[in-house]
């Protein structure tokens, strides 16, 4: 195991330290009020609504039980109860004092959490307000900017700012940056003083600059925030009248070598520096219309394979870090997995339907920002299709058994309706467009066989898989890539693999992304950054940071 503290990315609401949720009709309102002494780890104190990972577990858990247990909620206020401070971002003593690995970790998480919101928004769903009451920096300013709408009161001390450049030494936070040119529009004369003075920007001038969409003085500040929440509830397509799913616990099963749910299966090997993760197929009958999903709730395959495959990525990516190379298998019957696809697609506009498969969409996005070399296996038994299908063509590799002289022991892949489009990567593509530079010819070849099983050879001449060794090549095929895979850098692989993944078109959340793995992932290692006498190493100190003043 890592020696980095362990973290359960599970909570709930009775068991939170810093958000309160409150609802209101079609409207919720998350407030943060977040515990000085309740930090993840030992030796810093959250003060002025500093975060750590545990409190965006937190949120993350909370924008989930809004989804899914409360389906009548339209927008969400996300607000803070302490006086005169929103948010002051990440705590900078935590970072401090974490390795760079937890950094890094912690910055994908929280990116990721933001991008959730925008992607609920953007898919018809959750809408949110940032009602900024107080002083907003770094991080802080990250999440109000994740939000539709962000408002500030005009109180003459009120401000946004990313203070990272002057105080830290690092960037302010990738997604803050990105946001304030792609998102926001921020001039780029506006954002470079933006983003190197401390004091931030208050009142018009943070309208004026695009920076927030509103300010209001104190008096009328909850009046305007109500009415924006309102205002944009209109444009949300979750349903006026539904009953929520209650999100219960996982049941999973957990030991030193591994981790078993239902569903999702994670078996640890530490010599060769590997995890199988292995997803499986319905084991029963699954509901065809909408009262007997709704009737399946939490148990409903999709939602609960969403849920579990989500906790398996995120366990693995934070408390395994020495395992390199995960190996990705599937199990079962792949023609259960394309009935349950028909399900989701004849269901789409089910607003219980519509949350699951943003679940799934946010899920495999987690596969293909994780900086692991992904292989997946493909062998007898599997049932790599439709939804699961998409496991496999996030690998960077795979390889599937060709048995010609045994078709009914040959393994089979199957594509749906749903590979093409329903759970677009970061970039909004397939990934299938991505697998062939959105050929078309390419892309409708396989799109012809949808529902059809493929065996290694139809597959391969297909471009849908990378090799297809026989049954008495397929054990050293699969053994000399991970053993070859494991004497490669680190390092170099994870800048690799970041680049080759998102071959296409940029978005905001690409460049977030590439902004994490390439520029921060640096910063966080440069003496000017974490030195002795680096900026966010001397923070707090009283002691001034020395900067190597040669520009590299």
């Amino acid at each position: 195991m890592s020696t980095a503290p362990y973290v359960n990315y599970e909570t709930s609401p009775e068991r939170y330290k810093h958000w309160t949720l409150a609802v209101d009709g079609p409207i919720a309102t998350l407030t943060m009020n977040i515990d000085e002494d309740g930090g993840l780890k030992e030796g810093y104190k959250l003060k002025l609504n500093s975060y750590d990972l545990g409190v965006d577990i937190e949120l993350h858990d909370a924008v989930q039980r809004i989804r899914f247990e409360h389906p009548t909620v339209k927008t969400v206020v996300i607000t803070s109860s302490r006086d005169r401070i929103f948010c002051s971002g990440a705590n900078i003593f935590m970072l401090g004092k974490s390795s760079h690995a937890w950094k890094v970790n912690f910055c994908k998480f929280t990116n990721e959490t933001r991008n959730g919101l925008e992607d609920s928004s953007r898919h018809g769903g959750l809408k949110f307000v940032a009602a900024v009451n107080g002083a907003c920096a770094g991080g802080g300013y990250e999440l109000a900017a994740a939000c539709d709408e962000i408002i500030l009161v005009d109180d003459r001390s009120s401000s946004v700012s990313l203070p990272e450049v002057p105080l830290l030494g690092v960037l302010p936070g990738t997604g803050g940056l990105t946001r304030l040119t792609d998102k926001r529009k921020v001039r780029h004369d506006h954002a470079d003083i933006f983003c190197t003075t401390t004091e931030g920007v208050r009142g018009q001038r943070a309208k004026d600059w695009k920076l927030v969409d509103e300010v209001a003085k104190p008096a009328q500040f909850a009046e305007t925030v109500r009415r924006h929440a309102m205002a944009l509830a209109e444009k949300s397509q979750r349903p006026s009248q539904a009953n929520g799913v209650k999100l219960t616990p996982l049941s999973r099963s957990q030991s030193d070598n591994g981790v078993d749910y239902e569903f999702v299966s994670v078996a640890i090997d530490r010599n060769n520096r590997t995890a199988t993760l292995t997803v499986k197929s319905p084991s029963a009958a699954q509901p065809k219309d909408a009262a007997g999903i709704e009737a399946a709730g939490v148990n409903w395959w999709p939602l609960q394979f969403a849920r579990e495959l989500d906790d398996a990525i995120l366990h693995l990516r934070t408390n395994e870090l020495d395992i390199g190379t995960w190996v990705l298998k599937s199990a079962g019957d792949p023609q259960a997995v394309l009935d349950v696809d028909a399900t989701l697609a004849a269901n789409k506009e089910h607003w219980l339907v519509k949350e699951t498969v943003g679940f799934l969409r946010r899920t495999l996005a987690r596969l293909d920002v994780t900086s692991r070399s992904l292989f997946a296996f493909i062998e007898e038994g599997s049932c790599f299709a439709g939804t699961l299908l998409e496991v496999a063509l996030a690998a960077d590799r795979s390889y599937m058994l060709a048995l010609p002289d045994d078709a009914d022991k040959a393994p089979k892949i199957a594509v749906s309706e749903l590979n093409f489009g329903t759970y677009p990567m970061v970039t909004g593509e397939s990934r299938i467009g991505r697998r062939f530079y959105g050929d078309d010819a390419a892309v409708g070849a396989v799109r012809e066989t949808r529902g059809k099983l493929l065996d290694a050879d139809e597959a391969m001449a297909l471009g849908m898989i990378t090799f297809n060794p026989d049954d008495i090549d397929w054990a050293d095929e699969t053994r000399m890539v991970i053993e070859e895979r494991a004497s490669m850098s680190p390092d170099a692989l994870t800048g690799m693999e970041a680049n080759l993944r998102f071959n296409g078109k940029e978005t905001m959340e690409t460049r977030i992304f590439g902004r994490l793995t390439a520029w921060q992932n640096w910063i966080f290692i440069r003496p000017n950054a974490v030195g002795e006498l680096g900026a966010l190493k001397v923070y707090g100190s009283g002691n001034k940071a020395k900067f190597d003043l040669n520009r590299v």
